[in-house]
């Protein structure tokens, strides 16, 4: 791509609205300079926010609107009452419309995902979408997916899943063939649900130019980063996040607590503090923040609601990478290559 990326942002939307969005948009911008942004909000508030930003102010358009969807809004309330005119809805109207190339948003997960995949449609070749988020390993980052776009998944769309989390892993590691892995409850054939063994054989039968599978993987194997993409349904993906995040939530409190019981232990803390520091920073969830609608006609980005202005540039920055290096391309590449293949060999199985 020549040309500025432009990212319609939904300024209105996760726990802090307006406040987050832009503070991430302007330390987005100082990092990509080549970002044009189209701000979809209340102008009373935003207004104010941009003239304090000079630099962000010339690169971004402001699209106002005061309606928003609430957090707690059902996705289909969100869709009765946001369609047309929520700021959610307006920033993926602008992807729709050819004006931005990605859109970013803090707001209800469900609520983006149901407008996303109502107004953008799938990608041909693809039965549901997925979110795929970045997961911090002993070796660097893996892509996970499915986190919680949809519950089960059968054959056809285990092997979309690979399909897609492969072409991703080729934008943001910069990797010809990226490694994938099924997770399953053991690394043996006989193991797992029919459909996670189906998938396997598909896989391992179509000549994938574009992927290396290594077929399964158990769940020790997504910190170790045994390989660059694990792909499972979205019931089981949304889990583990959700048991990551605690985990390292329950480590940081253990190793606080720890650090402040005795003097000695204090002590020990300004020595060790260095490696504590780098210990932070590697298990700080701000770095990954930032999930990818996998399947759609168009680039979407979920950010965590509650997350800061650290946080909401990492997800800004990561849907810059997704627009700058043509995600949506290799995915239908890939699909194209791939596809007919896997369905016969779905069929035979």
């Amino acid at each position: 791509m020549s040309q500025k990326v432009c990212i319609a942002l939904d300024a209105m939307g996760g726990d802090h609205g307006a406040a987050v969005v832009i503070a991430g948009a302007d330390i987005s911008l100082s990092r990509h300079p080549d970002t044009s942004f189209i701000l979809v909000g209340d102008q009373a508030v935003i207004g104010p926010l941009l003239d304090s930003r000079p630099a962000l102010k010339a690169a971004s358009r402001v699209v106002h609107t005061d309606v928003a969807v609430k957090m707690d809004e059902k996705p289909s309330q969100a869709l009765r009452h946001g369609r047309w005119r929520s700021s959610m809805w307006l920033a993926i109207d602008a992807v729709k419309k050819g004006e931005a190339h990605v859109t970013v948003s803090a707001g209800n997960t469900g609520a983006l995902m149901a407008m996303s995949k109502f107004h953008l449609r799938m990608m041909p070749g693809v039965s549901r979408p997925a979110i795929a988020c970045l997961w911090p390993t002993t070796r660097g980052e893996s892509i996970v997916l499915d986190v919680g776009a949809s519950i089960g998944a059968d054959v056809q769309h285990l092997v979309q899943l690979a399909i897609m989390g492969s072409a991703m892993a080729s934008v943001v590691f910069d990797l010809e063939r990226p490694t994938v892995g099924l997770l399953n409850v053991g690394v043996e054939e006989v193991k797992g649900l029919e459909e996670i063994r189906g998938a396997s054989q598909v896989l391992r039968e179509t000549a994938c130019s574009h992927m290396d599978f290594k077929g399964f993987v158990e769940g020790d194997d997504i910190g170790r980063g045994t390989v660059d993409v694990v792909v499972t349904e979205g019931f089981t993906g949304n889990i583990a996040l959700k048991t990551a995040e605690g985990t390292a939530k329950q480590l940081a409190s253990y190793l606080k607590s720890a650090m402040s019981r005795t003097l000695a232990a204090k002590i020990g803390y300004l020595f060790a503090r260095q490696a504590f520091k780098t210990l932070r920073d590697k298990m700080d969830p701000r770095k990954v923040n930032g999930g990818v609608f996998l399947g759609l006609n168009g680039v979407v980005i979920k950010s965590h609601g509650g997350t800061d202005a650290e946080g909401f540039a990492a997800a800004v920055d990561l849907g810059y990478d997704m627009a700058r290096y043509e995600l949506l391309g290799k995915i239908r590449r890939t699909l194209g290559q791939t596809a007919p293949t896997a369905v016969a060999g779905e069929v035979a199985s």
